[in-house]
């Protein structure tokens, strides 16, 4: 969601600003956040890997981690291994996969003023490329099918950035590309004609159509507690959205069609004695990742955990972007 130099100092300043500065009209909440567990198994991949903001599989049965604490990328293998690629980062982020090229950003809570990056980072050869400098906020980030890149950058609380745009093959870069206030993870939707993202301070799952990106409008608000804190999000083929909620420390499953909602897990939480600056304390990430012959949903953590959660049987968890 954020570094450890965040733009919202505590849960009770981010529900101030969503009560000025609340986002469009926002559909019915929901009253409470029943649970949904049932049938689901969870097991631990990884652990003790520092504080973790986003991952990314890598195709073969890993994921690629950004260590937003300790300020660095890694590398978990199939069967576990940890490897360190890169260290001495500023706050990184989102991470997304093209062929041998990991995008990451960087300044992720850090970077109010600006000197936050977008980078590339060749696997191949270990040489890192700083494709745009100087970024407000960057957090999210999102690889679409025609190539570009979306980056999300959470201002938090103002002057809102938006969702940004940037073209590798050209560099050309469009800053706030969408207007969505506080933008935090960013997810394709299975038609491939918009992306979900939320709106931190209202809890607002929200659709951007990317041909009228000036248009979002809200599917859900999850209300749950004071202020979840949401943060990464992944999205099935099928429209269930499972996001992530750093404050509450849980995951939610959420129905877009429907807009209803409920709690996959929670508890999810590191104990602030052992954080330097909380919060977020909770998850942070999650994405939906090949698990043998079928699909799983990943999530990482503050708490250095990278966890996989397997469905039941009879629910098909295939990814949006898989056609």
């Amino acid at each position: 969601m954020r570094g450890r130099n965040r733009g919202i100092p505590c849960a009770a300043s981010a529900l101030v600003v969503a009560a000025v500065l609340g986002f469009g009209p926002a559909a019915p909440a929901q009253a409470g956040p029943p649970g949904c567990a049932a049938g689901w198994q969870v097991d631990v991949v990884a652990g003790d890997l520092g504080g973790l903001e986003n991952l990314e599989a890598d195709g073969r049965g890993g994921f690629y981690l950004s260590g937003i604490v300790r300020g660095e990328l890694l590398h978990v293998d199939a069967h576990g291994t940890v490897t360190t690629l890169l260290t001495g980062l500023d706050n990184p982020a989102g991470l997304r996969l093209d062929g041998d090229t990991l995008y990451f950003v960087t300044g992720d809570g850090s970077t109010p003023s600006g000197g936050g990056t977008l980078s590339q980072l060749d696997l191949a050869t270990g040489t890192v490329t700083v494709l745009l400098p100087d970024l407000v906020q960057p957090n999210g980030l999102l690889l679409l099918p025609d190539g570009d890149l979306l980056i999300s950058q959470l201002s938090v609380p103002w002057p809102p950035v938006g969702i940004s745009r940037y073209r590798p093959a050209t560099g050309e870069f469009t800053l706030g590309w969408s207007p969505v206030p506080r933008p935090n993870g960013l997810a394709l939707t299975a038609d491939h004609r918009a992306v979900l993202t939320e709106d931190i301070a209202t809890s607002q799952i929200l659709r951007v159509p990317l041909d009228a990106p000036d248009r979002p409008t809200v599917l859900a608000t999850l209300s749950d507690g004071l202020l979840p804190g949401l943060d990464d999000l992944d999205l099935t083929a099928s429209g269930l959205a499972f996001v992530t909620g750093d404050y509450a420390g849980s995951v939610y499953q959420l129905d877009t069609a429907t807009g209803t909602w409920c709690t996959l897990a929670t508890g999810w939480t590191t104990p602030q004695d052992l954080i330097p600056d909380p919060p977020p304390i909770g998850p942070t990430s999650a994405r939906l990742a090949r698990d043998g012959d079928g699909w799983s949903l990943y999530v990482t953590s503050i708490d250095g955990t990278l966890r996989r959660l397997r469905p039941p049987a009879d629910r098909d968890l295939t990814p949006s972007y898989v056609r």
